[in-house]
């Protein structure tokens, strides 16, 4: 846990014009997660959401997920990252929520929520990522989705790579623009795994 928890440190996404909510200290950002201001007025009235309880009554979300938002993990923490940017051109900021493992904080699910008005005002689920270590972000006004890979023998705190995957919002949905894959290094000097690796476009 306490490497988990050295890898995870400094992995926030956070930045200008991007405004996360959640436990810091539990999140599983992957290291290619990157926040970036998308637009200067993005997040500066942002109506915030119950995530947890949006999630609950989500049809889209599966019940495995839901199942980890039964209890908090401790007092009334919830594994959930709640982040408010400017993805699909609405005039509300979106949401995107991160749930993760209350064990060991690893990413289950990613989702990104779409206000809209009418005769009841609420959110629409525009996304939905739940494969194992999968991460959601914002970098560069586009959404970002990264997913830590393993090799045979790599402990949970030290993966072999990354996928990471952007989308940009068209024609009413989220559609592939650019993809890339990152192998991390394994030669550091205390053992641990290095922020940098090698790339390649995929």
């Amino acid at each position: 846990m306490a490497a988990v928890g050295l890898l995870l440190a400094g992995c926030n996404p956070g930045g200008e014009g991007v405004r996360s909510e959640g436990a810091a200290s539990t999140t599983p950002a992957p290291k290619g997660a990157v926040s970036s201001a998308p637009s200067p007025a993005s997040t500066a009235a942002h109506k915030k959401v119950d995530a947890v309880q949006l999630m609950k009554d989500d049809p889209k979300v599966s019940a495995d997920v839901k199942k980890s938002l039964y209890k908090p993990c401790a007092a009334d923490e919830y594994p959930v990252e709640v982040t408010y940017a400017s993805l699909t051109g609405s005039k509300s900021p979106d949401v995107i929520v991160n749930v993760m493992t209350c064990a060991d904080s690893v990413g289950i699910g990613s989702y990104v929520y779409r206000r809209h008005a009418g005769a009841k005002d609420g959110y629409d689920n525009v996304y939905a990522n739940e494969q194992p270590l999968v991460y959601a972000g914002v970098n560069k006004g586009e959404l970002e989705i990264s997913k830590q890979t393993y090799a045979a023998g790599d402990k949970v705190c030290c993966p072999s790579g990354e996928d990471v995957m952007t989308y940009r919002w068209s024609g009413g949905r989220f559609t592939p623009h650019h993809r890339y894959h990152t192998d991390y290094s394994k030669t550091t000097v205390d053992g641990g795994t290095p922020g940098d690796g090698t790339g390649s476009e995929g």
